[in-house]
C-alpha cells in the first residue's frame, strides 16, 4: 500500500470513521485536468539502502524503549517474539491469460477453464491441447488422448525435477503456451515459487526440461490463482514481506535461478533493481507490516527463461487482481497492533484500516495508485471495463491470503474509480466514486460481476447455527435458511435490488447473459437461476439436488457451455452429505444440468468408481485446488474425476434429455501398463 502524510492521513481517519462509507465524506476532489502522474521510484540503490537503515535504526530504538515491557525469561515471551508470526504471515505470487499455441488445432484453442476474464487464461489442474487432456495431479504430469474420438492414457512424469527431493512442496497449477508445459508450485526447502518446465510432443508424450525457483513468500490462497499467462509470458504477483524489526534486502528481493541437483540458496541472482522499486513521498511504518509488491514476468520462448521484476513498496495486506491490461493489487494497512478492535469512535480512528489500490501496466509503463479504504473480498471483487476500475469493497476486510477471505467484516461499498484519476499515489477516491450498498451479516460472502451487473451474497443465511458455518467440512445447513443476494447495475448508479433465495450463496456464475447461485439448504444443494433484465435483476427458477454438497469450492470446479442464446449445460463436483467431511480427497460425482429459458433440469451425473488408494504419491498429495472438473470439448462432455476420465453422451429419453456414460478411463499411476 501507498500510506498518507501526517496530515491528509488525519483527514482522511476522520472521514472515514464517522461515515464509513458515506458518499457525502471525503478528500477534496483533485484537479480533474492535470496530468496524470505514475508513482515515484528510487533513484539509486544509494536511496533504498539508505531507506533500509533508517528502518534498521527506529526498529533498535523502538526495541530498547520496549525493553523494560518485555517479561522474564520464565515463559513469557516479548513484543518482538509476539509480532514475529504476523512479519512471518505468508503471502501469494500471481499473473496472467493467454492462448494455447503451436500445438492447438488451427482455430482458436478452446478453453476448458472457467476463468474470470475472457482472454486471461488461469493456472488450474487440467489444460487442453491439440488432441490431448494434460492433468495434474499429485505431483505427477499425465496426458490423455482425446482427439480423434480417441479415450487413452498416453504419459505421464513426475511434476519436479528428476534428481529433485520433492519433500516440502506443493504442485498445484499449470499453464501451457505451444509445447511447453509449465508446472507452478511452491517449495519450502528450496526457497519460494518453483516453475517446472516441460515439452509435449505432437504424440502426447511428456518430457521434463528444467526447473526454476523465485525467491518469493508462500503464494497460496482460497480462492485465487497463483499463474496467469498471455502468450509466451508467465505472470506472477508476489507480495514479498518485509521483517519490520530488521529489513534486510537480502531476505526479501526478487530473485530468480535455475535449478540444478547441488544449487545452493547463493545461485539466486537478484532481478529486481533498486530504480524499479516505486512508492509515494508518504511515510511507511515497517512495524505496521510492509511488503514489496512484486510483478515478475517470465518469458517461456527463451532458449533459457529470463524472468525480471517490477515493484512497489507498500502496506502488507493485500488482494490482487489481473485484467487484460494491468496487474491490480489492493493493499491495507494492518491494524494497531495495541488496539485491535473495531473503529467504533474517533478514538479507535487510529486502528482502522488505510488502503490503496495499485495499477502495474502489463506494458511496461510504470505503476500507479490512488488511496482508498475498506478492501476486496477476493479477485472477483474487481472489474476493469470501459476505462474504469470496479471494486466491491467491506469496510472491515482483511485480503485474500490463506483463509482470509472467508473471514470479512463490515459494511459494503461499490468503488468505481476512472483509471485516468490513477496518479503518483498522494490522490485520494472521491466521495462519490463510492456507492454505498447494502449490509450482509456474514462473514463469509460471494461476488462477481457479471455482464452489466454486480451480484453478492451471503454464504450463510442469518438462520445458521456455529456449526453449520461455510468451510469444506460442512455438508448440511438448517432447513429453515434463507439466503440474500443484491444485484446492481455497477455503471448506472442504480439502486441494489434484493434477491430473496432459498438456500445459502456458496457459489456465484455467469450463465450466458445471466447468473446462477448456488448453495445449501439443510441437506440439498440449491441452483438458482437469474435473469439479468436491463435494470430488472429477478429469480427465474430453482433447482434442488437431494443429498448433495459442493465438491469443489473453486471456480475453476464449475463450467457452462452455452448452445443457444438462451439455453446450455452447466456442470458442478458434488459429493453426497453422507461422504467424509473432507473434501480435499473426494471425487464423487459431477452433476449436469440443462438450462432452457432459466428453467434448470437435471440431466445426470458422471461418478467416479475409483477405489484407488495406492498411488505411491510422493509430492503434494492434497489436492488443495480439488481434483474434479466438468469439461467440455466440442460437441463431447467429459468428467474428470481424481485419476479417472469418464466421458458422457446425452442422449434424448422420451420427452427430454438425461446424460449416460459412455465409456471411462483410469490414469492412475499404480494401473497404468
Amino acid at each position: 500500500m501507498v500510506y498518507f502524510s501526517i496530515a491528509a492521513r488525519s483527514l482522511f481517519l476522520i472521514s472515514v470513521v464517522c461515515l464509513g462509507f458515506n458518499a457525502q465524506a471525503g478528500f477534496a476532489a483533485t484537479d480533474a485536468s492535470a496530468p496524470q502522474k505514475v508513482l515515484k521510484r528510487f533513484a539509486s540503490e544509494r536511496e533504498f539502502d539508505a531507506l533500509m537503515q533508517r528502518w534498521r535504526d527506529a526498529a533498535t530504538t523502538r526495541q530498547r524503549a520496549m525493553q523494560p515491557m518485555q517479561k522474564s525469561k520464565d515463559g513469557a515471551v516479548g513484543l518482538q517474539a509476539q509480532m514475529a508470526p504476523a512479519m512471518a504471515a505468508p503471502a501469494p505470487a500471481m499473473a496472467e491469460a493467454a492462448k494455447v499455441g503451436a500445438m492447438a488445432d488451427k482455430s482458436e484453442a478452446e478453453s476448458i477453464t472457467n476463468v474470470q476474464t475472457a482472454g486471461v487464461d488461469e493456472g488450474g489442474i487440467v489444460k487442453n491441447v491439440g488432441d490431448y487432456l494434460v492433468i495434474l495431479r499429485r505431483g505427477r504430469l499425465f496426458t490423455v488422448r482425446v482427439g480423434g474420438d480417441a479415450l487413452s492414457p498416453v504419459s505421464m512424469v513426475d511434476a519436479y525435477a528428476p534428481d529433485a527431493s520433492p519433500g516440502g512442496a506443493w504442485y498445484d497449477e499449470m499453464l501451457i503456451a505451444g509445447n511447453t508445459i509449465a508446472v507452478i508450485g511452491y517449495s519450502y526447502q528450496r526457497g519460494g515459487t518453483e516453475i517446472g518446465l516441460f515439452n509435449i510432443d505432437g504424440q502426447g508424450g511428456l518430457s521434463y526440461r528444467a526447473t526454476h525457483h523465485l525467491r518469493s513468500n508462500d503464494y497460496y490462497s482460497s480462492r485465487n490463482y497463483a499463474s496467469r499467462l498471455i502468450g509466451n509470458k508467465l505472470i506472477f504477483y508476489t507480495p514479498m514481506q518485509i521483517n519490520g524489526w530488521n529489513p534486510e534486502p537480502a531476505q526479501f528481493m526478487p530473485a530468480h535461478r535455475r535449478w540444478f541437483k547441488d544449487a545452493k540458496p547463493a545461485d539466486f541472482k537478484r532481478i529486481l533493481p533498486a530504480t524499479k522499486i516505486f512508492r509515494t513521498d508518504d511515510d511507511l511504518d515497517p512495524m505496521q507490516g510492509v511488503a514489496l509488491h512484486t510483478v515478475t514476468t517470465c518469458d517461456l520462448s527463451a532458449a533459457e527463461m529470463q524472468c525480471d521484476s517490477t515493484a512497489v513498496l507498500g502496506a502488507s495486506g493485500r488482494v490482487f487482481y489481473v485484467s487484460a491490461e494491468a496487474v491490480y493489487v489492493w493493499t491495507t494497512q494492518a491494524r494497531n497492533y495495541w488496539h485491535p478492535t473495531r473503529p467504533n469512535s474517533a478514538v479507535e480512528a487510529q486502528t482502522m484500516p488505510l488502503s490503496a489500490v495499485i495499477r502495474l501496466p502489463l506494458n511496461g509503463a510504470a505503476p500507479s495508485a490512488i488511496k482508498t479504504t475498506g478492501s476486496p473480498i477476493d479477485q472477483l471483487s474487481f472489474l476493469e471495463e470501459a476505462g474504469y476500475l470496479n471494486v466491491l469493497l467491506r469496510s472491515d476486510a482483511r485480503g485474500e491470503a490463506m483463509w482470509k477471505s472467508e473471514n470479512s467484516q463490515g459494511r459494503f461499498a461499490l468503488l468505481r474509480v476512472k483509471i485516468a484519476d490513477f496518479d503518483d499515489g498522494r490522490s485520494a477516491a472521491k466521495p462519490n466514486n463510492y456507492q454505498p450498498l447494502p449490509n450482509l451479516n456474514s462473514s463469509v460472502v460471494q461476488n462477481r460481476f457479471i455482464g452489466s451487473y454486480l451480484i453478492y451474497g451471503d454464504a450463510v443465511a442469518r438462520t445458521a447455527t456455529p456449526q453449520a458455518q461455510h468451510g469444506w467440512g460442512r455438508n448440511t445447513t438448517p432447513e429453515s435458511m434463507e439466503g440474500t443476494a443484491f444485484a446492481l447495475r455497477y455503471a448506472k448508479g442504480d439502486a441494489p435490488q434484493r434477491l430473496n433465495l432459498p438456500h445459502a450463496v456458496e457459489r456465484i456464475e455467469a450463465m450466458g447473459n445471466d447468473a446462477i447461485l448456488v448453495g445449501k439448504r439443510g441437506t440439498d444443494l440449491q441452483f438458482s437461476s437469474i435473469k439479468l433484465n436491463a435494470g430488472n435483476a429477478q429469480l427465474a427458477g430453482v433447482y434442488a439436488q437431494s443429498n448433495a454438497a459442493q465438491g469443489e469450492s473453486r471456480t475453476h470446479g464449475f463450467f457452462y457451455r452455452a448452445t443457444g442464446s438462451d439455453k446450455g449445460m452447466l456442470g458442478l463436483p458434488t459429493i453426497s452429505n453422507g461422504f467424509s467431511q473432507n473434501r480435499r480427497s473426494e471425487s464423487a460425482a459431477i452433476l449436469f444440468l440443462s438450462n432452457q429459458n432459466l428453467n434448470l433440469t437435471r440431466l445426470g451425473s458422471l461418478n467416479s468408481e475409483s477405489t484407488n488408494t495406492n498411488d505411491g504419491c510422493k509430492a503434494s498429495c492434497v489436492d488443495w485446488y480439488g481434483n474434479a472438473r466438468p469439461i467440455f470439448l466440442g460437441k463431447r462432455v467429459f468428467a474428470l474425476l481424481g485419476y479417472e476420465l469418464v466421458e458422457g453422451s446425452v442422449r434424448r429419453d422420451g420427452g427430454g434429455e438425461q446424460i449416460l456414460e459412455a465409456r471411462r478411463v483410469s490414469f492412475a499411476p499404480n494401473e497404468r501398463k
